[in-house]
C-alpha cells in the first residue's frame, strides 16, 4: 500500500519518527538504528514504510532503506517474532552485524541483542541463514525476481544468485527473455537440489 513517506522529519524519539507531508504528520515506529540515520528534525527525510493491519489495530512501521525493511520482513517469518520485536532486535544490531552473525552462525552475537534469548536466537538462525543478504547498490543482480521465488522454495539466495549467475553462461546465443528465465528457473533447481 504504502513504499515510503517522504516529507519533513518534526521528531525523532526512542522507537518512532514523526513526517510531517501533505499537512499530515505521521508518526512512524522505526528501529533506533534506522531513526539515528535519518536527518534531523527539520530537515526532508525519506522512510520507507510497511503497514501493520490487524482487526484491532494499524502500525505504520518505517526503516532507512529497503533492505531494513526486507529484513524486519524476514524477521516476521521467524516464529516468536512480532513487529516490535523485530523492530527490538534490528535497534540492537547493525545491518552488517545481523548479515555476518546469521551466516558464520555466531550465536554468542545474536544471544548479546537486548530482547533476544538463546531459543529465539537459535529460531533466528535456522529460519534466516543464507536469507538476508546485503545486495551491492551499484550491482544488483539482474536475476532479482528469480532468486526470491528460489528463496522462497526454501534456498539460500547467496547460492541461487551463484547458480544463476553459471547457469547464465550455459544458455544457447539468442535465447528469449521468457524463454531464458523458463530454462534458468529450471537449470537453478536442478543444480541447487544436488
Amino acid at each position: 500500500m504504502f513504499n515510503s513517506i517522504r516529507g519533513t522529519i518534526t521528531g525523532k524519539f526512542a522507537d518512532s519518527v514523526y513526517i510531517l507531508t501533505g499537512g499530515i504528520e505521521w508518526d512512524i515506529a522505526a528501529p533506533a538504528t534506522d531513526i539515528n540515520g535519518l536527518p534531523p528534525a527539520g530537515l526532508e527525510g525519506v522512510v520507507y514504510t510497511w503497514l501493520y493491519h490487524r482487526e484491532d489495530q494499524m502500525r505504520l512501521f518505517g526503516f532507512a532503506d529497503e533492505i531494513r525493511r526486507a529484513t524486519f520482513l524476514e524477521l516476521l517469518k521467524v516464529e516468536g517474532i512480532g513487529p516490535r520485536g523485530a523492530l527490538k532486535i534490528m535497534g540492537g544490531i547493525g545491518q552488517g552485524d545481523l548479515e555476518r552473525a546469521l551466516e558464520t552462525e555466531d550465536l554468542a552475537r545474536l544471544e548479546a541483542v537486548p530482547g533476544l534469548g538463546k531459543k529465539t536466537a537459535q529460531k533466528m538462525l535456522l529460519a534466516l541463514k543464507g536469507r538476508i543478504v546485503r545486495a551491492a547498490p551499484e550491482r544488483p543482480s539482474p536475476h532479482g525476481e528469480l532468486i526470491e521465488a528460489l528463496a522462497e522454495m526454501g534456498y539460500d539466495k547467496r547460492a541461487a544468485a551463484e547458480v544463476l549467475a553459471a547457469a547464465e553462461l550455459s544458455l544457447p546465443p539468442g535465447t528469449g527473455d521468457a524463454e531464458k528465465e523458463k530454462l534458468l528457473f529450471r537449470e537453478a533447481i536442478v543444480r541447487l537440489s544436488r
